[in-house]
């Protein structure tokens, strides 16, 4: 019962982070431009959303820390990708809509 318990606290953690990741209008709108956009460089999202870099580094770290998106760093520069699975696995079809339209 104590290990079933401590992995049911475990997944509520996990859902919790997540969620709270989801609770920023700037980082929802960074994953619905990488949703519907796909890769897109560090400098094209800082002017998208006119945020200064630091901000938006800020918004960055709390979506990679949850895995809804990946970097990858070419030369000087990042580029950032929505991880839908992830996402797919958290929004529900309603919500999933606004990222994935179909």
């Amino acid at each position: 019962m104590v290990k079933q318990t401590a992995v049911c606290d475990t997944t509520l953690l996990d859902y919790e982070k997540n969620f709270k990741a989801l609770s920023d209008q700037k980082r929802l709108h960074i994953l619905r431009i990488l949703a519907t956009e796909g890769r897109t460089c560090v400098c094209d999202l800082s002017e998208l959303l006119a945020l200064p870099q630091s901000k938006l580094s800020y918004h960055l770290k709390i979506l990679l820390d949850v895995n809804f998106i990946s970097v990858e760093k070419e030369g000087k520069w990042n580029y950032y990708s929505a991880n839908s699975d992830e996402i797919k696995k958290i929004l529900s079809p309603d919500l999933c809509c606004l990222f994935y339209p179909e």
